[in-house]
């Protein structure tokens, strides 16, 4: 079940539905409003087929993918392969990515953030500290 005040936020773009994946750089899932996935498809479209690298690529980042949508009782109906890959268990936390959730095994999560909260600052840091309007 997706929460109401989720729900709520995402009633925008619940009538276009939605594409859910294997995250690339973790194990969990990623539900992209299909706005944001056909943005990201024109972006794909423009990488050279011919280069083996990219081939390789788009077939595995497009492994696994799944039109999807929630129902009217506010339910995601997630494919059990996918459910699997990601290792979801009965406990489940959806995570805002910016512009898609990640749909996490609440396990999995909050190792991830303990994993990663003792070096966030020199993180945060190094993502966000060079903000491009620095004098030379």
């Amino acid at each position: 079940m997706i929460p109401v005040t989720l729900k709520n936020q995402m009633a925008p773009v619940l009538n276009k539905g939605f594409v859910i994946k294997r995250s690339v750089f973790q194990p969990c899932l990623e539900l992209y409003p299909m706005d944001e996935w056909n943005l990201l498809m024109e972006k794909m479209n423009k990488k050279n087929r011919f280069k083996k690298k990219n081939n390789d690529f788009i077939r595995r980042f497009s492994a696994g993918v799944k039109p999807i949508e929630i129902d009217g009782t506010g339910r995601l109906l997630i494919p059990k392969n996918l459910v699997s890959i990601a290792g979801i268990g009965k406990e489940v936390v959806l995570s805002s990515a910016i512009n898609i959730i990640e749909i996490w095994d609440k396990d999995s999560y909050e190792k991830v953030i303990d994993e990663t909260a003792e070096n966030f600052a020199e993180l945060a840091e190094e993502v966000m500290g060079d903000d491009g309007d620095e004098l030379s």
